[in-house]
């Protein structure tokens, strides 16, 4: 083994300063959390006192423009002092607590809304009216770590309502330990949204495969945090005879290999089964030591929730069942303001 010239074993020393070097990053990561944490409570009592001060003295909208220039000149120029953000530190305060809740309820939103950067906060704000649902991108923001992006993603595909009328279906509980269960079951959704892929028309298993590769980005943002791809048709071999699985990913965080198999047609029971012997084969021959079992990810276009239950019952790996949605529907904000497909035929002769 090499050694340094003061008896330091090379090998030894690389591990020392890795493990110096991750407690810094993550104790950087914990700096950065805590300052966020506490400006967005500093967000929430600069809008709880603008409210206070208003409904105590009549005051309206111009003394939170003069607050703004106030501020700017005692404390110094700033997005934080712009009047747009302190109508937003009010309206966050307002909307949150005029909603006749316990205060223990109250007092778990605050918590929540300190744990989310203040970007999130307006987004979720703005876009979403419904205090449950509120609520729910406000948790998965926190446990899923989600970028900007893959919120405004995740609120126009309405991940909220989907997760309410479609829960998901797996066979996690009988085919996972215990240890495990949670984590896996909340990786997988119920349904994908895969409107960025423009697919309007019909179309075979391949080309839906190969749009999804083209545009592998975006989906690693509807697949969650921890998604890393490896590959598609990706082959794996029993004797003499080769089979291709669709698409291939390691999720990182739960460290295990994802199988995940597309059907343009509704689902069938014959489908787990190919999925479950797909998985066999895959912990034989590709799952690592350390890693844990590795799980599948059925994705069809249409379902009956009672044939996935007795489909799932006899498969011995882990087995999520989602529907996938590819065609664009018009926002609820739109609806009846435009011109229908007709009306654009009409005006278009």
């Amino acid at each position: 083994m090499l050694k340094s010239n003061n008896g330091v074993s090379s090998h030894i020393y690389q591990q020392f300063l890795t493990e110096i070097v991750n407690m810094v990053q993550h104790h950087r990561v914990l700096a950065v959390q805590s300052v966020q944490s506490i400006s967005n409570t500093l967000y929430w009592n600069i809008g709880e006192q603008i409210l206070k001060k208003q409904q105590e003295y009549g005051w309206g909208k111009s003394v939170i423009e003069q607050l703004s220039k106030d501020l700017e000149h005692h404390i110094g120029y700033g997005v934080s002092w712009s009047s747009r953000n302190l109508w937003f530190m009010r309206q966050l305060v307002d909307e949150y607590s005029n909603l006749k809740q316990p205060v223990s309820e109250l007092e778990n939103i605050k918590s929540l809304v300190s744990s989310v950067p203040w970007g999130h906060n307006i987004l979720i704000l703005q876009r979403v009216k419904d205090i449950k649902a509120r609520i729910f991108y406000l948790q998965n923001t926190i446990k899923n770590k989600y970028s900007r992006s893959v919120l405004l993603h995740q609120i126009n595909a309405d991940a909220y309502s989907n997760h309410l009328i479609h829960p998901s279906q797996h066979n996690f509980v009988t085919t996972l330990p215990e240890h495990l269960l949670e984590q896996t079951s909340e990786s997988i959704k119920s349904i994908y949204s895969l409107d960025f892929l423009d697919i309007n028309t019909p179309i075979t298993e391949r080309q839906l495969e190969n749009s999804m590769v083209e545009k592998v980005k975006r989906l690693m943002m509807e697949f969650g945090r921890g998604f890393c791809f490896i590959g598609n048709q990706y082959k794996i071999s029993l004797g003499e005879k080769d089979y291709f699985i669709d698409l291939l990913f390691y999720e990182r965080i739960l460290k295990r290999i994802v199988a995940v198999e597309l059907k343009v047609k509704e689902f069938e029971p014959e489908f787990v089964g190919k999925l479950d012997f797909y998985l066999q084969l895959i912990d034989e021959q590709l799952k690592q030591p350390d890693d844990n079992p590795s799980i599948g990810i059925l994705l069809v276009p249409h379902k009956d929730q009672l044939e996935v239950e007795y489909a799932l019952r006899t498969a011995s790996k882990p087995i999520g069942v989602a529907k996938y949605i590819v065609t664009k529907q018009l926002p609820n904000e739109l609806k009846g303001k435009l011109p229908s497909a007709e009306e654009f035929q009409k005006l278009l002769k």
